[in-house]
Parts: C-alpha cells; sequence; structure tokens
C-alpha cells in the first residue's frame, strides 16, 4: 500500500518517503523513526521472513559514527547484531537503551514498512515497539554530540536484537562487560515512568492416562480429563494468590492456560495430554515459588482425580524486577519531566521488558518511552509524534542532569531473589 490510507476519524495520511541521510543530518526524532520503520528488522525467530536487525543495526552505526560516537557493533549470532556506542568519559555511566527487532507483519491492514504519517501519528511496524523510543534516543544522542560538554560523565547508547524472543543481544553485551551507572529503557510507556515489571514462569505438565477404544471405559484412562481437573483446580490458585496484598505497581500475580493439546482421535481414550501454564509473577517471585504453587494445584486436582499421572518441567522464565519508586533515578526523570511540563505518573509494565535485565545486573533501570504498549503488535500499529518529541525532551534534560544521590540501601535495585 502506499499513499493514502484512512485511519481513525477518516483522516488520510501520506507522507513523502523517509530519508535516512536527512535524518541523520538533522536528527529529527520524527524523521529517526520513520527511517527506521522503513527499514524491515522482523525477527527471524518469530516469522520465517524476518530478516533481522543486520540493516537496522548498520543505518544506526552509520549515523552514531557520523555524529562522533564510538561504536563497537557485536554479532551475538550470524547476523544478529546489536551495537554499543559511547560519548565522553568517566562518571556518571548514563544508557540509553532500545530493541530493534520487530514481531511479524502477518495479518496487518497497513503497509508496515511504509511510515506514513497522519491523525499526528506514524503508522508501521515497529513505529510503536520501539523505534519511536530508539529514534527519542538517537536525536538525544545527535543534539549532545554537537555539545559534550553539556552532559556529565560517559552517555553509552545500546541498540539490541532479539527482545521479542529471546533477548540474545542484551544477555551478550551484558557478558561482555556493559556497565551503567543509570538507565532509561524506552519501551513504550504512554510517557509514564515504569520502575517495576512483571516476570513470567511457563510450566509444563504431561498427563498420561491409557488408550482404549472408546466403548471401553473399563479400559481406557483420560489423559485431558485429568488435564480438566488441574484447570478448574486453577480457581484455588487465584484464592490463594488474593489472599496476599497487591502490589502498588503491578497489581497482583495471575497464571492462565497458555496452550493444551493431546489426543489421537474422538473414539480412543487419549493416552497423553500436555497444558502449559504461564504465571505472570511479582519481583521477588522466582520459578521455584511458581513450581510450589502449581505442585499445590495438582494436589488439590488429585483429590478428585484418583488416576492422575502427571509430570511437571520448568519453562521458560524470565524474571520480575524493580527499583523503589522513590530511587534517585525515578526522582531525577520525574523532576525533567516536570521541567518539560510533563505531569510525572509511575505505573508498572505488567509486561516483561529487558529493563529486568540490566536491574539483575545491578544497573538502575526503568521504562519510558512513546507510545502506548496497546498500539503494539497491532495490525495498525502506530505512535504519536507528540510523544515521541516529548520523550526526545525530557530524555536530553535527564542525561544532562548530574545524577541525585540515594539517600539509604533502599534505592538499591532489587529483581527476584529480593
Amino acid at each position: 500500500m502506499q499513499g493514502n490510507l484512512p485511519v481513525s476519524g477518516g483522516m488520510p495520511v501520506s507522507g513523502a518517503p523517509p530519508d535516512p541521510r536527512k535524518a541523520g543530518r538533522t536528527g529529527d526524532p520524527v524523521e529517526l523513526t520513520r527511517a527506521l520503520v522503513a527499514v524491515p528488522s522482523v525477527n527471524p525467530q518469530l516469522s520465517p521472513a524476518g530478516t533481522g536487525e543486520a540493516e537496522a543495526v548498520a543505518l544506526c552505526a552509520e549515523w552514531l559514527t557520523g555524529w562522533g560516537f564510538d561504536v563497537e557493533v557485536v554479532e551475538t549470532e550470524p547476523g544478529r547484531p546489536s551495537l554499543v556506542a559511547r560519548l565522553g568519559q568517566g562518571a556518571p555511566r548514563t544508557l540509553l537503551n532500545g530493541h530493534l527487532d520487530t514481531v511479524g507483519v502477518e495479518g496487518m491492514e497497513i503497509d508496515p514498512f511504509d511510515p506514513v504519517v497522519g491523525d499526528g501519528r506514524i503508522l508501521g511496524r515497529g513505529s510503536c515497539d520501539m523505534k519511536s523510543g530508539v529514534a527519542a534516543i538517537l536525536a538525544v544522542a545527535r543534539k549532545l554530540a554537537k555539545k559534550p560538554e553539556s552532559f556529565p560523565g560517559t552517555l553509552v547508547i545500546a541498540l539490541t536484537s532479539d527482545e521479542e524472543h529471546a533477548s540474545i543481544g542484551l544477555v551478550d553485551l551484558l557478558e561482555r562487560g556493559l556497565v551503567a551507572d543509570r538507565a532509561v529503557v524506552t519501551e513504550p510507556t504512554s510517557l509514564a515512568l515504569c520502575p517495576a515489571n512483571r516476570g513470567f514462569v511457563w510450566t509444563h505438565l504431561r498427563f498420561r492416562g491409557r488408550a482404549a477404544h472408546g466403548s471401553r471405559p473399563d479400559l481406557g484412562r483420560d489423559a485431558i480429563r485429568s488435564a480438566g481437573y488441574v484447570l478448574a483446580a486453577l480457581d484455588g490458585y487465584e484464592a490463594e494468590v488474593n489472599e496476599h496484598p497487591a502490589h502498588p505497581l503491578l497489581g497482583r500475580e495471575s497464571v492462565h492456560a497458555g496452550t493444551i493439546s493431546g489426543g489421537s482421535t474422538p473414539s480412543i481414550y487419549p493416552a497423553r495430554c500436555e497444558l502449559v501454564l504461564e504465571s505472570r509473577t511479582l519481583p521477588g517471585q522466582g520459578p521455584d515459588h511458581v513450581v510450589s504453587v502449581v505442585r499445590r494445584t495438582l494436589e488439590r486436582a488429585a483429590q478428585r482425580d484418583a488416576h492422575q499421572e502427571v509430570t511437571l518441567e520448568e519453562g521458560l522464565s524470565r524474571p520480575g524486577a524493580e527499583i523503589p519508586s522513590d530511587h534517585p533515578l525515578v526522582r531525577d526523570l520525574m523532576q525533567a519531566c516536570r521541567a518539560e511540563g510533563l505531569e510525572p505518573r509511575l505505573k508498572g509494565m505488567s509486561a516483561w521488558v529487558e529493563s529486568a535485565f540490566l536491574i539483575e545486573a545491578g544497573i538502575p533501570a526503568l521504562c519510558f518511552g512513546p507510545g502506548a504498549i496497546e498500539d503494539a503488535h497491532t495490525s495498525t500499529e502506530s505512535v504519536s509524534i507528540e510523544e515521541i518529541q516529548q520523550a526526545t525532551r525530557v530524555l536530553e534534560r535527564w542525561v544532562c542532569s548530574p545524577p541525585s544521590r540515594g539517600d539509604d540501601p533502599a534505592s538499591a535495585p532489587r529483581s527476584r531473589d529480593g
């Protein structure tokens, strides 16, 4: 699709094709966003047609090198690079972080890589999650490269691969020694400050039954029915969760059935069934916590299912993490918001985000960026131009402000280990 497209309110959208060279010269965050959206960077682990981040990393590296940054491109796997760029020296080491991969484009109602503009928004895959956030980072980098004396210490830019799948990019950079004294990850938060995020844990439950002809219930044992007893017992899991106080920003943990499979044909008692539960966790709740709760759920189900045969296996997990709401990083960014006429808001990230890995590594981090998470990954993904510009101004002011000092040990980051 090219040219015009109706969006909310019936307003047409249009725009000349983005010019990466012009975007690089001006450092305008809107044009940087459009230039990045025009470069496909679909994660190949999520879509067979995905080409990965290499072209987007090369473009960002070209811009940052031209602006005077010391740029290092790191290829974690073939064709899956990330980059780290540095300007200045000494402390504080201020990190701005974002990812360059996107989810797939199947089912989109717009041209995913034609970043047209209308109704004050930029459309396209990754416009919200999170190339507009990366563009805000780059716009700050361009401005400060012209006046390096305006900010204290070292400005570090980390643009990573594979956040939408396994985060191999950021994990690799941390293993190679990426460090910072404070960090902002520009995920879409609608310009709210998000110092806390949920984690998740997957548990795989494999039920064994006994195959038999459907007319011989005396010989068969239904593995799917055993899984059904566990699904019913999740009510007890939720009751147990509700007995505990809610987290002030994240609410309570949750659990749901993610996938279920089993059986071979309707006329045979199913000999197997696999159920995968996803638990969304709070900071301080790791896989051990989830496994213990799931085991209690199995025990409740077994009270109704005398023939329960099940094995439990821990699957993929990511940590919930947080820094205190009164952490110096939070206070400093709130002050920058107010100075730019933006009333600061605190909220929690219901989704897992890579700031959790930074916090686990001992780097105080939070999420703050343009775009609403509700618009991410959608068939008509878009982002507010005004939010891109506001985020850029706030981040520039924050980077240029020396960090305030913490008052007590409570300011330390907290991850799933407390």
